[in-house]
């Protein structure tokens, strides 16, 4: 693993049991939400430096994996879009695999197409799309 430094769990119950429960049974349990699969990323935190771990939507192409920084349709961008913008190495469990992966927001096409992939994967972001002004960012996830 990439990152080094000590776990910060997350202050929100829901979230932080959710990405302990999947990374304690490898995705046995907690491994879905609404029958959606999920994967857990851990990124270094952009003002603390702390590790974060973050349960998201499964959105997987030909091992390449998006993440989504819909935050619900909220009109701020969540705090893990933050920790990638300034530290792009992150790593990304599914299941029981777990690899490093470097971030790249994306746009344009490129963008286009893998928000099309998100939005059949979790069609809830097509609902948060239209709940913000703000361009719901999308980063692909690349192993290395």
């Amino acid at each position: 693993m990439p990152l080094t430094g000590e776990y910060a769990p997350s202050t929100n119950d829901w979230a932080r049991e959710q990405a302990e429960l999947y990374e304690r049974t490898n995705g046995a349990e907690g491994g879905d939400i609404n029958g959606h699969p999920i994967i857990v990323v851990t990124t270094l935190g952009a003002k603390s430096g702390m590790l974060r771990k973050t349960a998201l939507m499964r959105v997987e192409h030909d091992g390449t994996y998006a993440a989504v920084a819909s935050k619900l349709g909220s009109p701020q961008h969540p705090v893990w879009h933050h920790n990638l913008e300034a530290h792009p190495l992150c790593e990304l469990q599914d299941k029981a695999e777990k690899h490093d992966y470097r971030a790249r927001l994306l746009e344009g096409d490129e963008r286009a197409l893998w928000w099309e992939r998100a939005c059949a994967a979790w069609p809830d972001y097509a609902k948060y799309e239209l709940k913000t002004e703000r361009v719901i960012p999308v980063w692909v996830l690349e192993r290395v």
